[in-house]
């Protein structure tokens, strides 16, 4: 399938991107993510693998578009971590004692 990437055709097929990223070690997911196999890896790390261009040359979004048309699930990015801080009256001590 004829995909757009960076303002570059690529000619992709599913079985070509997975034998791509056979044997990559997926990094850390902080954004949106892909499943390749039984790997979720970082749409980044996988658009930079397939065209063998520097990541600041696509977007996150162009790679997504073309792995959701080759059949792969892409996930959004995690949901950051809610943090519930104490309100400012409740304290865990009482000054008198």
């Amino acid at each position: 399938m004829r995909c757009v990437i960076a303002r570059y055709p690529f000619d992709l097929t599913k079985s070509e991107v997975e034998q791509s990223m056979r044997g990559i070690k997926p990094e850390e997911v902080t954004g949106v993510s892909v499943t390749i196999g039984r790997r979720t890896y970082p749409v980044m790390q996988v658009g930079e693998v397939i065209t063998r261009q520097d990541r600041r040359d696509f977007t996150a979004g162009e790679v997504r578009r073309a792995l959701v048309r080759l059949g792969f699930t892409c996930h959004e990015a995690p949901p950051a971590p809610s943090v519930e801080l104490p309100a400012p009256w409740q304290t865990t001590a009482t000054p008198w004692t």
